[in-house]
């Protein structure tokens, strides 16, 4: 099974890190919180986030102004210009305890969690009481009593990765509960190993070169990359743009398929087609079908590539339930013209066409089964592993598609192994050598964990059993959490049943930058430094590896904000000197990882051997230029054919699956006996959809990724007030569904169901099918007395429920609300100001 590029960063980047070997000697001076930057007051100083390499100007020691590093698009990004904000905007500047915590934290109250006062307490004390009250957890409920939590999209950096800082100190000392998946492609990364051996929606695809040779037509299904290629998973190379603005010159013929008229169909002038939500499945089920009707089907490639398609076809044909999955059956699903279904089918057998799927697709109800039907219809078509044909789930991301460059490719911090803890004390490390999950490495800890989307469930019902794929999974009892680099109370599901769920533990501890929703929700705050407050390194462009970047610290840290590094070495020196030595390595600071990450990349560039045509200068000259190195593309990348090698020899070259080729069934998940995902692909009805609306919530919710932020990221900066109607988050609403709730464009709306309700700002047009509107997620979570969100959280309407028990996956595409417009008195917005605090 291949590794993907960003699993790769996420969890291999460690790779590259020296072993932790604890040390007796232990250095009093702790590591320092800003390397030797020689801050500039008046100037320029280089440095990146996930939207791009940005050039920043500094007067007088702050940022006033932020702009891309080098140009190469003709597509403006907004994300670029707003870092100034990042820096002074809703800080968090010192630590802050919920005060019935600091009163007692064994009857902390946790209800009043979001509704009481913050106490501001001293860097020290915060730091004692932090490390007095996990050891206290420690001791009672052991390990499985911890949650480490962070989910993805923390700040650019390989040194700065809050998330690893995290569990490398929840590791030394004695291990946490983790997670697994994530909110992106809970489904899809899942399913597709046992599709087709790999996680595929992390992988890179088949070149923008070779497509734009050899592709008559490009479909981009439930997908707007002209949005969501802003941002990367480390820093935006731009390359991504660059090849959507070459396909737009081009002459091939482009389809969107989407509910809602996308800018990437607008900036390409593709025919758009507009299906209901959550019906994918049922629309290509009938194109499946019509290709076997028309016998436009490569029974050659079925046969010498791919297993279970008769079963498939069994299922297709209505062999066991009756119903035959025609174009006629589909079109009364999916709402597009039984003709058009017809047509699709044969114009994508007809011509070389690469489809690019999008992940929205998969977070829905049964979100298992679209990216697993398209494989079986691109198998049908036989374009697989072909020039110009196939499909991709990455193009819309992060540059999947542009060609990799042949250069260094720099690690990262590791989250170590798990330190060795007898009777309450610290006797060391892992020997090396020593296998992991034996008793060196697994002394006093779980090493467990549950799929990220059922946290909720999870902090509600604790000992639980739930399925997962093919497991059963008992959820441990949270009673303490410490969560970095995210924004939970916006990113999940289901927000009020979330914030019950977060009212559950008796410990909450938040490193956070800023005034988020869910530092709200925190015991214990910490105040973090944002990525232009510290040095750091990363890449630009996550399969292109184009660029290695120096992220140089900007200005001086905000209040009393500190690194993660640091705020994790100084708790460490609370559990004593041999745990600070190991989570440190003898005292390292920020600038020595730094300084071995790239170092270990020049190596690599050595062993490439005198033809390698860009070479890396030392460190410190690196550093000191303030530029990026910039490598280039070899030509097999550019000739780079996903599936390819399986094609030509599916023996030599086996896919990771169980028989080695693409499984249209599985016989391993037809072991599992699940009722909510079968062995094949189906049709499965969701929950909620237009097909069982009702006059309560006649409505489907589609819940996008926003143009203007990154997640929650952004939302308190001047950005906001590009989109924002009337201070709220920006609803899209059908011209004819707006006249006959009787809003016009710019008024205030209710967006509510059984679940929630939220104010929103109507915005009037048919760039979206008639029944559905999209409130992007992301928007902070800003409740009044009630209940009511006054700014416009998206996630207080959507279900927290599981895809199905294979990936348990979240459904936030999928359900169903209603609108009305508001005619109260407009509640101010609170979202992005600070809670009340006591001196």
């Amino acid at each position: 099974m291949s590794l993907g590029r960003r699993r790769f960063l996420k969890l291999g980047a460690g790779l590259s890190a020296l072993p932790l070997i604890p040390n007796m000697s232990f250095s009093k001076e702790p590591p320092k919180n800003m390397v030797d930057s020689g801050l500039v007051q008046n100037g320029k100083v280089l440095t990146a986030a996930h939207w791009g390499v940005l050039n920043l100007t500094i007067k007088n020691g702050k940022i006033t102004k932020s702009e891309p590093y080098d140009k190469i698009t003709k597509t403006d990004n907004p994300l670029w210009y707003h870092t100034a904000d990042m820096v002074y905007k809703s800080r968090v500047k010192y630590p802050y305890v919920r005060k019935s915590y600091l009163e007692n934290p064994d009857n902390p109250k946790p209800h009043l969690r979001g509704k009481e006062e913050f106490v501001r307490v001293s860097y020290e004390e915060a730091i004692k009481l932090i490390a007095k009250e996990l050891k206290k957890t420690r001791a009672k409920s052991g390990t499985q009593g911890i949650f480490g939590g962070s989910y993805g999209w923390k700040s650019s950096g390989n040194m700065q990765n809050c998330r690893i800082l995290l569990h490398r100190f929840l590791n030394v000392t004695g291990g946490f509960v983790g997670v697994s998946g994530d909110y992106s492609t809970g489904a899809s990364q899942v399913i597709m190993p046992y599709v087709v051996g790999s996680l595929e929606v992390y992988e890179q695809q088949t070149s923008w070169e070779n497509l734009l040779k050899h592709s008559k037509q490009v479909v981009i299904w439930g997908a707007d990359p002209i949005t969501t290629l802003r941002i990367s998973w480390t820093a935006n190379e731009q390359k991504g743009m660059e090849y959507f603005e070459k396909l737009q010159k081009s002459k091939i013929k482009v389809i969107c398929i989407d509910p809602i008229k996308t800018e990437t169909a607008k900036f390409l002038n593709a025919e758009w087609i507009a299906p209901r939500p959550n019906t994918d499945v049922a629309m290509m089920l009938g194109m499946a079908s019509h290709l076997i009707a028309t016998n436009k089907v490569n029974y050659e490639f079925l046969e010498n590539y791919t297993i279970g398609f008769e079963q498939f076809r069994e299922y297709l044909e209505g062999k066991q339930d009756g119903i035959k999955k025609d174009a006629k059956w589909a079109s009364a699903i999916c709402g597009i013209p039984e003709n058009v279904i017809q047509s699709l089918a044969e114009r994508f057998y007809d011509n070389p066409t690469m489809i690019m799927s999008g992940w929205g697709m998969q977070r829905a109800h049964h979100g298992e089964q679209p990216h697993w039907m398209l494989v079986t219809l691109c198998g049908m078509l036989g374009q697989i592993g072909t020039k110009g044909g196939g499909f991709g789930l990455s193009y819309h991301y992060s540059g999947g598609g542009v060609p990799t460059c042949k250069g260094g490719v720099i690690g990262g911090i590791s989250a170590g192994p798990v330190g060795i803890w007898k009777n309450g004390k610290f006797v060391g490390l892992p020997k090396a050598g020593a296998a992991q999950g034996g008793a060196e490495w697994l002394q006093n800890t779980a090493s467990y964990s549950f799929p990220l989307a059922r946290i909720a469930d999870a902090l509600l019902n604790p000992g639980k059993k739930i399925d997962h794929n093919g497991q059963k999974i008992t959820y441990p009892k949270i009673d303490f959490i410490y969560w970095v680099g995210g924004n939970p109370l916006v990113h999940h599901q289901d927000t009020n049943t979330n914030v019950q769920a977060w009212r559950k533990p008796r410990t909450i501890v938040v490193n956070e930058i800023y005034w988020t929703p869910t530092a709200k929700m925190a015991d214990i705050v910490m105040p973090a430094t944002s990525s232009y407050e510290r040095d750091d390194l990363t890449m630009a462009g996550d399969y292109s590896n184009l660029q290695i970047v120096p992220m140089k610290q900007a200005v001086e840290p905000v209040g009393e904000s500190r690194d993660d590094y640091v705020i994790f070495a100084d708790l460490c020196k609370e559990y004593g000197e041999e745990v600070y030595n190991a989570y440190t390595e003898n005292g390292k600071n920020a600038k020595d990882f730094i300084k071995e990450y790239y170092e270990s990349a020049l190596q690599q560039t050595k062993s490439y051997g005198e033809e390698f045509a860009t070479p890396m200068p030392s460190f410190e000259e690196f550093w000191a230029k303030n530029k990026p190195i910039t490598f280039i593309p070899t030509l097999e990348s550019e000739d780079y054919v996903r599936f390819s090698d399986f094609l030509e020899d599916p023996i030599l070259n086996a896919l990771g699956t169980e028989s080695g080729k693409i499984e249209i069934y599985s016989r391993t998940i037809a072991k599992y006996k699940y009722e909510d995902c079968k062995a094949h692909p189906m049709w499965f009805e969701p929950i909620e959809w237009l097909g069982n609306a009702t006059k309560e919530a006649p409505f489907h919710l589609l819940t996008n990724h926003p143009a203007g932020r990154l997640h929650s990221q952004m939302c308190h900066t001047a950005l906001r007030e590009s989109y924002a109607v009337k201070g709220r988050e920006p609803i899209l609403i059908n011209t004819q569904d707006a006249k006959n709730l009787g809003i016009k464009n710019g008024d205030v709306v209710r967006v509510f169901n059984k679940r929630g309700e939220v104010l929103a700002g109507a915005v009037v047009s048919n760039d979206i099918l008639q029944g559905v509107v999209r409130l992007c997620e992301g928007g902070w979570y800003d409740p009044d007395a009630n209940g009511l969100c006054k700014y416009g959280n998206a996630n207080v309407l959507t279900l927290d429920l599981p895809t199905s028990k294979l990936a348990n996956g979240n459904i936030a595409h999928t359900g169903l609300v209603n609108i009305e417009k508001y005619t109260g008195t407009l509640p101010e917005v609170t979202a992005f100001s600070e809670p009340k605090i006591i001196s």
